[in-house]
């Protein structure tokens, strides 16, 4: 089962969402303002992914926190403000973590 994480009224979560029904590709949602991530899920993706690639620092909340809040654990930051997340974060049915519309993942799918 393909999991698929983000806030529903972001445009790349929709249009992932909109690739996924169009395909018939069962999945489910999860709202991360409803459902936040556990440390335990972050760590995983941090892990897999890296900071770097996990983490948008071009969106707004990321550029709201402070110098010294950027410096906290990035995953007691991600707990905390899982909005920070760049979207969509899919964990597919083959095990493959990926963050944002990579177009060959849903051809795959």
């Amino acid at each position: 089962m393909i999991t698929l994480y983000g806030i529903p009224n972001c445009n790349s979560v929709k249009k992932a969402r909109r690739l996924l029904e169009e395909t018939n590709v069962e999945y489910s949602f999860v709202d991360f303002k409803k459902t936040p991530p556990t440390q335990e899920q972050i760590s995983l993706w941090i892990k897999v992914l890296g900071c770097d690639i996990l983490i948008n620092k071009k969106g707004t909340k990321w550029r709201s926190l402070s110098d010294e809040e950027k410096q906290i654990d990035p995953i007691l930051l991600i707990a905390q403000y899982p909005t920070l997340i760049k979207r969509p974060l899919i964990e597919w049915a083959d095990g493959t973590i990926t963050v944002g519309l990579d177009e060959k993942h849903f051809q795959a799918a």
